[in-house]
């Protein structure tokens, strides 16, 4: 397993672009899975959203042309985690799903917050 590489103290940006793609596609497989009823529907537009637009805001901070800019849309991508974090866990509670197959990925939406958290605190120092 890599060793996680610090920069001024702050998780490297490889490591939540990565892991911010890799959850996006977990979306896409979870949302392919739903059964075809019209509130799975709208549940799975919600987190096919938010959870795919966590990526694309880590992608556009990574080419930020200032700190500010940079520290702007990596807090977009944690509200944005924030967001699939709370439809994930609906749509575990609603029964559309069963628990073991969402708690590997709301565990991870929870990881990539705290990530995203610990990046956002560093790079507004």
């Amino acid at each position: 397993m890599k060793r996680r590489e610090e920069r001024r103290g702050k998780v490297n940006e490889n490591e939540i672009q990565c892991r911010s793609y890799e959850f996006a596609i977990r979306v896409i497989k979870l949302v392919s899975g739903l059964p075809q009823t019209q509130i799975s529907k709208v549940l799975g537009g919600q987190i096919l959203r938010s959870g795919t637009s966590v990526g694309a805001n880590v992608e556009e901070a990574i080419g930020a042309y200032s700190k500010n800019d940079f520290t702007n849309k990596m807090n977009i991508a944690q509200k944005e985690a924030r967001e699939s974090n709370y439809w994930l866990r609906l749509i575990r509670d609603s029964g559309f799903l069963n628990k073991e197959r969402m708690e590997p990925i709301i565990q991870e939406s929870e990881e990539i917050i705290k990530i995203l958290t610990s990046i956002v605190k560093t790079s507004k120092q």
